[in-house]
Order: structure tokens, then C-alpha cells, then sequence
């Protein structure tokens, strides 16, 4: 496991870490919060914002597959997954709050969608199974991580042969993208943490309104980051 620039080890200290980021990286200690950030998470602006239905277009989903949603919250994408892979098909939802888990556990109740396997994480490992992964979506959730270095290696070792990591993070090389910057990461500060992790960057996708899109597949430790 190769450290990160955010801070020597790649671990962050409570100081280093956004108090926004510190909120949503622990359990919600009162019910209203977990409602809160449903609203959120299923605002009617996220089209808009995000184009949701191009990015998961350029997910190139097939039926079967065995996905991963991590920071899948109350399943905004998660359901969406979910319908593609089909009954064949498997969708590990990741989060690290329950309240969240079971709020997407009743929508896809509510929708008869039983292809969903809900995952309580933890803020260094999100629980999945190795070499099984075709494919692991993290949308705006990989710059809260306190300990990214350690999920990176999780991630990496769960991926199937072929399994591919899809981040989608919030520009910050664009100052018309109306995000606090502590929600925003640069194409370089991406690849200077995934490449050196085991993580070869294979497909970009530049054309959401506010997000990079950038796909990474399992490489070598440090091999990647060499041919940068």
C-alpha cells in the first residue's frame, strides 16, 4: 500500500478532515439527519446537476454482473443497478450508516428489487468479496474518505479480472461548478492517488456538467503512476 500526499501515511487526523466529511463519515446520531440526507441525496436538481442518466450510460452495464455501490446512501444509484444486471445479477450496496442501509432496503421493497445486497462498511474497509467485482461506482463519496489509502486497497483486491472502479468526483479545474472546493478533486490529485495504489487509469468520460468521470482498472503497484 503506497501513501497518499493528503498527509504522509495518506491518513487524515480529525483537524485534516472537513467537519462535513467527519458527519457523514460516522453513524447519524439523530433520526432527522438520516432524512436530511435522503432529500439530498434524491433532490429533483441531481439530473440536472449531474446528468445521472449519462453516467450511467457510460457505466456500459450488462446483465449479470455482480456491481458494487460504494456511499450508496438511501440508493439513488443502487436501484438503478440494480434493474440493469437484471435477476442474474448482483448489486453490493456499501454504506457506513444503517439508517441509510435500511432506507434503501424499503425502496427496493417497495420496487420488488431483490438483486441488492446491503454491506455495512467501515471508514478503512467496505466489507467486499475478492476478485468479484465487474464493476464499483463511487459517485462524489471517494474525497470523504478519512483513510484512502486502505479503502483503495480493498478496492483493488475485490475487483474481478476484468472489474473496473468508475469515479465520478466534482471539478475542480472548473470554477464554474458550484461546489465548496472540499467537495471537489482535480484529475491530477485523482491520479495521484490511484495510480500509485495498484489502480491504472483506462477510459475518461468529460462531458457531465459538473463531474470528471474516470475509470480505473487493477495494475500493478506503482507501474501505473510510472508510465504517468
Amino acid at each position: 500500500m503506497v501513501g497518499l500526499a493528503r498527509g504522509g501515511s495518506g491518513k487524515r487526523s480529525a483537524q485534516e478532515v472537513p467537519a462535513f466529511a467527519q458527519a457523514i463519515q460516522r453513524p447519524r446520531d439523530r433520526p432527522n439527519d438520516a432524512l436530511q440526507g435522503r432529500s439530498l441525496l434524491v433532490r429533483e436538481s441531481r439530473q440536472r446537476e449531474e446528468d445521472c442518466k449519462t453516467l450511467i450510460k457510460q457505466l456500459k452495464i450488462k446483465p449479470g454482473q455482480t456491481l458494487c455501490d460504494i456511499g450508496c446512501g438511501n440508493g439513488f444509484y443502487t436501484l438503478k443497478m440494480a434493474k440493469l444486471v437484471g435477476e442474474k445479477g448482483k448489486v453490493y450496496a456499501v454504506d457506513i450508516q444503517p439508517e441509510m442501509l435500511r432506507l434503501l432496503m424499503a425502496r427496493a421493497l417497495e420496487q420488488n428489487i431483490k438483486n441488492i445486497v446491503p454491506v455495512l462498511g467501515s471508514l478503512h474497509d467496505p466489507h467486499l468479496p475478492a476478485d468479484e467485482i465487474d464493476l464499483v461506482l463511487l459517485v462524489d463519496v471517494y474525497h470523504e474518505f478519512s483513510h484512502p489509502e486502505h479503502m483503495l486497497a480493498s478496492i483493488r483486491k475485490c475487483l474481478s479480472s476484468t472489474g473496473r472502479v468508475a469515479l465520478g468526483e466534482f471539478r475542480m479545474e472548473d470554477p464554474k461548478v458550484p461546489i465548496k472546493l472540499l467537495h471537489k478533486m482535480s484529475k491530477a490529485q485523482i491520479k495521484k492517488e490511484y495510480l500509485p495504489n495498484g489502480l491504472k487509469l483506462v477510459e475518461e468520460y468529460d462531458k457531465l456538467p459538473w463531474q470528471h468521470l474516470m475509470f480505473f482498472e487493477r495494475g500493478k503497484m506503482d507501474e501505473a503512476a510510472k508510465k504517468e
